[in-house]
């Protein structure tokens, strides 16, 4: 069996304007004293990678990585989560989104979808010159307003929505795989992907592509009440990314899944650092070694009630302490010895 990797740590939620998070030495330097071996890259960061430098050159790509590796971690994935997202918008959510986009395609859905697949697709490159094999992002969402099923969809959208996302997609698929890597898309309330269901109907849009695989974290499970632990049973070969992340849900009376339009503190469903939540970690753990998923450990922190200089610090030794060494041998190794055929057909009595 395999060992999972870690413990990592996704550098979006901290980078920022002020040292050490405001340049990859100072983040590299703060990951690695806390005990992180790994950082999962955001891509939006420009002062932590410039991916238009990183798709063009193998020598920016080895310095970056030997700078990364000077401080003893490894990069385990790139992450366009934001650029992802800009693949595929409903004009519904134009406004909200064009923050993520860069000035001159703001306002302009057809050029800001182009400019998404192109800087997705540099990414696939980049992670090619980096010896990486999988990477982060979200799907996009045209269906997420139709959700509920109310108003009633029309006949034929959901099928024609799937089909279009896979259109939009499987260039930047076709394009990874010519790197080897994985696109690894996090299953997440406000994604056409959301679920199990909705994940394999993408799957099967694309032709069950080969690169279409999954960022697996279980607090978005938690939050829809979805079984996160046979969600391993069912998809661990296509679980190619894990982010560690803690979530509970506490429904009233009063809200549910839905959240009466709260803020995260006040909402039945929020997110919490690592060890504060409802996850199992010991079961997620122990089913992703059963099953030999080789991925890194990933911590992404989100707490509304706890700094995130604490979670920060908590994260490292959480992810060590849930890590299982996978064992190489049998336990009762000792009783057994060289198969004797005749000796087997005496026990079986054939």
């Amino acid at each position: 069996m395999k060992t999972i990797k870690g413990p990592a740590v996704f550098l979006a939620q901290f980078a920022g304007s002020e040292a050490p998070f405001n340049s990859l030495d100072g983040m590299c330097k703060w990951a690695a004293d806390l005990g992180y071996k790994g950082i999962q890259i955001p891509t939006w960061e420009s002062h932590l990678i410039d991916i238009e430098k990183a798709a063009e050159s193998q020598t920016y790509c080895d310095e970056l990585k030997g700078k990364v590796n000077s401080y003893g971690l490894e990069i385990t994935e790139l992450s366009t989560h934001l650029q992802g997202q800009l693949v595929a918008v409903n004009p519904a959510y134009d406004s909200m989104f064009d923050g993520f986009a860069p000035e001159h395609v703001r306002g302009n859905p057809k050029a800001r979808t182009e400019w998404a697949i192109d800087f997705v697709k540099k990414c696939g490159t980049a992670s090619g010159r980096l010896g990486l094999n999988a990477h982060a992002t979200f799907s996009g969402a045209l269906m997420w307003h139709t959700v509920y099923p109310w108003p009633q969809r029309p006949a034929g959208l959901v099928e024609m929505g799937f089909k279009e996302l896979a259109n939009r997609w499987t260039p930047i698929l076709n394009h990874f795989d010519e790197y080897g890597v994985d696109v690894c898309y996090e299953i997440h309330p406000g994604e056409d992907i959301h679920d199990g269901i909705t994940y394999e109907r993408f799957l099967e849009a694309t032709g069950n592509h080969s690169r279409a695989n999954i960022l697996y974290d279980p607090s978005h499970y938690v939050l829809q009440q979805l079984d996160y632990l046979s969600f391993i049973d069912i998809y661990h070969e296509r679980i190619r990314s894990f982010h560690v992340k803690d979530a509970e849900f506490n429904p009233t009376g009063k809200q549910g899944v839905y959240g009466g339009y709260a803020d995260w503190k006040d909402r039945a469903g929020r997110f919490r650092s690592l060890g504060d939540g409802q996850v199992d970690f010991k079961g997620i753990f122990t089913k992703l070694t059963k099953y030999e998923v080789d991925v890194w450990a990933v911590m992404e922190w989100e707490c509304c009630i706890k700094s995130s200089e604490q979670g920060a610090r908590e994260g490292a030794p959480f992810i060590q302490k849930n890590i299982i060494e996978a064992a190489q041998r049998s336990f009762d190794d000792f009783a057994g010895g060289d198969i004797d055929e005749d000796y087997l057909k005496s026990v079986l009595g054939v």
